[in-house]
């Protein structure tokens, strides 16, 4: 991990922090591969639910960094789409919630934001988005979500709360202490009960044109690199028959 993306862990509960106060947590190059390499970490580790949260209390992220020229793929960091994560995770927001940021919350399994929280989704605005957000419609009302990606419009947290895109509100500065809630509750429960429900409730929500690219490319990318392609290159390289393990 860099001190861009932190990365906690105290009993089993992992604690990832966007850590970028100065830029409001602007998503980065460095915050891409930080967050990547987070859910990677979580996913290898003992921890049994997650909470993703940004430094400080005036944003959980303002989204992409306008200073940064690139444009952000956020499938390749946003869990649940390149990176499979069958953990639970819960968001904890303070402040701004802009752009991009909203689909770590739409992707999340559970939201805790505080009452002074801000929603908002400016790209049509802007003349620039992934399409990943469009997943929003299969978790809160069509109309809402339409709403918040068409117009651009900034919705606040009690809005969020009664469209489910929050789970529970809290005062200024309490959002991390109220996903603890949360995550200490997770933590004592059955973890293969926990990925199993999590799986087969992402398996019946319907998925975004984004999102279906993004899993299908998680499986070919087992296969690109996994032992056996090497081994299929290597025996064909050196004129035998190949001995494939399956891995």
């Amino acid at each position: 991990m860099t001190q861009t993306v932190t990365y906690e862990s105290n009993n089993h509960i992992a604690l990832i922090t966007i850590n970028r106060p100065q830029r409001l947590n602007a998503i980065n190059e460095e915050v891409e591969i930080g967050l990547a390499n987070a859910w990677r970490q979580f996913n290898e580790s003992n921890d049994r639910v997650a909470i993703i949260t940004g430094s400080g209390e005036k944003a959980f992220s303002v989204g992409k960094d306008l200073e940064y020229a690139a444009f952000p793929e956020y499938r390749r960091f946003v869990p649940g789409c390149d990176i499979e994560v069958r953990k639970p995770i819960i968001a904890a927001v303070s402040g701004w919630c802009i752009g991009g940021a909203i689909t770590l919350v739409q992707m999340a399994d559970l939201c805790v934001a505080t009452e002074t929280a801000r929603f908002t989704y400016p790209e049509a605005k802007l003349g620039f988005a992934g399409g990943l957000i469009a997943g929003l419609v299969s978790r809160i009302p069509h109309k809402v979500a339409m709403e918040l990606m068409l117009l651009g419009e900034e919705i606040s947290a009690e809005r969020a709360y009664q469209v489910g895109l929050v789970n529970k509100l809290t005062p200024p500065g309490e959002h991390i202490k109220g996903a603890m809630v949360y995550a200490e509750r997770l933590a004592k429960n059955a973890p293969l009960v926990l990925e199993m429900l999590k799986t087969f409730g992402i398996r019946t929500m319907p998925k975004s044109p984004i999102e279906q690219v993004s899993q299908a490319l998680r499986e070919v990318d087992l296969v690109k690199d996994s032992a056996d392609r090497h081994e299929g290159l290597q025996s064909f390289l050196d004129k035998r028959e190949p001995k494939y393990q399956g891995k």
